[in-house]
């Protein structure tokens, strides 16, 4: 009989924090982080956000281990260059195929983009490019995780799982300066 994972069963504390465009929260174990939210317009709505994804997910105080994370965050969210590639991930939940296109995501600096058949060209089949999508359609560190720095062949934005969908993306390459940014209109709702 195998005993279950003590990491998968660890705590989980979250934490909701101030950026320039709105309340984002993380959400971690002792690990590292296991969830981040995207900025919204206020507190309720994002603690709302992550305990639909962690109910049982208690908030604490952001650990010293995390308030680079937190500080990179909210750089990136005044437009600046932050390297959050250091953030500690827990990826004891995630398979690992999506473990990989996350950590080829990680490598896309603030205000470059990538395509999805980039990114499955790396991984050895240009083919993959829908699974490479699903994957990050899945990813639950965005901005940690730069998601939204993954886009269409052709210069299209591609597609964006979070609240706002293309908008949002567009809006976060905008904050960072990226070219794919111009595509639309940023601040349409």
């Amino acid at each position: 009989m195998t005993q279950p994972d003590p990491i998968r069963f660890a705590p989980i504390r979250f934490n909701l924090f101030d950026t320039a465009i709105g309340v984002a929260g993380v959400a971690w174990n002792d690990v590292g982080l296991v969830a981040c939210h995207l900025p919204e317009r206020d507190a309720e709505t994002c603690r709302r956000g992550v305990l639909r994804r962690l109910p049982d997910a208690a908030e604490a105080e952001i650990p010293d281990r995390l308030a680079a994370t937190v500080e990179g965050v909210r750089r990136l969210m005044r437009g600046e260059k932050a390297d959050l590639t250091a953030a500690p991930l827990d990826l004891s939940r995630t398979p690992g195929f999506h473990a990989k296109v996350y950590g080829i995501a990680r490598g896309i600096p603030p205000g470059q983009t990538m395509t999805y058949g980039e990114i499955a060209e790396r991984l050895g089949d240009k083919l993959l490019a829908r699974d490479v999508g699903a994957a990050l359609g899945k990813n639950p560190w965005p901005i940690v995780v730069p998601c939204h720095r993954v886009t269409a062949a052709g210069g299209k934005p591609g597609g964006f799982s979070a609240r706002g969908g293309v908008n949002t993306k567009l809006k976060l390459l905008a904050i960072e300066g990226a070219a794919a940014a111009a595509q639309a209109d940023l601040f349409a709702t």
